[in-house]
């Protein structure tokens, strides 16, 4: 199993060991043990389920601390589209670029605009004809590591390209050594404002791997709080923007397939909706499909839980701001595909490879031994999935004794159920 760097933490003294987050994983990398919440790293695909379901904070992300831009001498901001839907009454986005400035930054590289252009390359790409399909974004980070634990069949229709932050990351270092030659890429930092901990995940793995395409990751909520200081109605902003409302759907959920024209596409929000879809899929049993966009937050990034507004709200503020905004300033859509041509920099360095959890363990025949001896702990278990064991189902608890981190004794129901049951046989 790979080592996976994960944002999601725990704050033990907040943790009160109640069963919110543990039937809420749609995983089950939680456990209860020791009168509090216990994360499974090799499970944990960073949606951010546990913190949006915890009710005394006790789960958190961990993003970088807005100082950490002063390590640099050329400060670049990488603002999320999910942004924008964040501000109340807002006409234009450029009074939130203008913001970023104020606050500190020195340049700004939209995300949305890289989205024009993954949007408009991910066309190409579906028109392939060795292409497996449907074709399954990439964008969101927790389905690519829930598609390798969970559906070894489906790694291969994982769309094969950056998603937007990667590719704004590199064309916003590009621009600032082109535009500043007195620069050094030292010099520079940029720094992603992100919605979500999977994002955050992403890119800290990204860097881990010697592969660092950004120079920090601050939270959304962290960056609306300082700009809602510093932007002020009165000011009319100069015309930073170079995005268009391709670019700002992908906020939402639907915006990315929205791009793609006449392809047939579907699109869903939520964790269980997204497991939901990849099990039809799984399963061959969803009709015929070119791209599919799935997102674990709901509503999109929008949803992310480290953004500020109700995803909705967020959403239709969005609607509101992309009135006046061209279709696209990075990509002619209008235009009929006639080409398949992608430039190297947009494909992956590494496709997506089944990495499932641990097995019960590494010799085949022990490891077919014990899940035999799982499936009959498991019959010998209420099925009744209460949570009070410290596991989310009876069949989890199962494995936790084969596994040895847990014992029979660990159901509290198992004597009422089993007295239960010898009661009625002796009637």
């Amino acid at each position: 199993m790979a080592n996976v760097r994960h944002s999601v933490a725990l704050t033990l003294e907040k943790c009160r060991g109640c069963t919110h987050c543990l039937q809420r994983c749609p995983t089950e990398a939680i456990r209860i043990r020791d009168g509090h919440a216990q994360i499974t790293t090799t499970l944990c695909i960073d949606c951010g389920e546990c913190i949006r379901t915890c009710g005394y904070q006790a789960k958190h992300a961990e993003a970088d601390p807005f100082e950490c831009i002063q390590d640099y001498n050329y400060k670049i901001a990488l603002p999320a589209p999910a942004l924008y839907g964040q501000f109340d009454h807002l006409d234009d986005i450029n009074y939130v670029l203008d913001g970023l400035l104020k606050i500190g930054f020195d340049d700004i590289f939209e995300v949305a605009q890289a989205a024009e252009l993954v949007s408009g390359y991910s066309r190409r790409y579906i028109m392939r004809e060795d292409v497996p399909k449907p074709v399954i974004s990439s964008a969101c980070p927790v389905i690519g590591r829930l598609i390798s634990i969970r559906y070894p069949d489906l790694v291969d229709n994982v769309l094969p390209l950056h998603p937007p932050v990667d590719m704004a990351a590199k064309l916003a270092r590009i621009v600032a050594l082109k535009e500043h030659p007195e620069l050094t890429d030292e010099d520079i930092g940029i720094f992603f404002i992100s919605p979500c901990p999977a994002k955050v995940s992403y890119l800290k793995q990204e860097a881990e791997e010697d592969r660092k395409l950004v120079d920090g990751v601050l939270s959304m909520t962290d960056i609306y709080k300082r700009l809602v200081q510093v932007m002020k109605r009165g000011d009319v902003p100069p015309p930073r923007s170079k995005t268009g409302r391709v670019g700002i759907r992908w906020a939402g959920s639907g915006g990315e397939a929205k791009a793609l024209s006449k392809h047939r596409h579907l699109a869903a929000s939520g964790i269980e909706n997204v497991i939901k879809v990849l099990d039809s899929i799984d399963n061959d049993t969803l009709p015929d499909l070119d791209f599919i966009e799935l997102n674990a937050c709901p509503g999109g990034c929008v949803g992310g839980v480290l953004a500020v507004e109700n995803p909705f709200v967020a959403r239709s503020r969005l609607l509101y701001v992309e009135r006046t905004m061209p279709e696209s300033r990075n990509w002619d859509f209008s235009k009929k595909q006639d080409s398949t041509f992608i430039p190297g920099d947009y494909f992956l360095e590494e496709t997506l490879l089944y990495d499932p959890p641990e097995a019960l363990d590494p010799d085949r025949r022990q490891a077919l031994l014990k899940r035999m001896e799982l499936e009959r702990i498991a019959g010998e278990l209420p099925s009744l999935d209460c949570g009070a064991c410290g596991a989310p189902t009876c069949r989890a608890l199962a494995e936790d004794i084969v596994r040895g981190t847990a014992t029979m004794d660990d159901c509290l129901l198992l004597g009422k159920v089993q007295a239960t049951k010898a009661k009625e046989e002796d009637t």
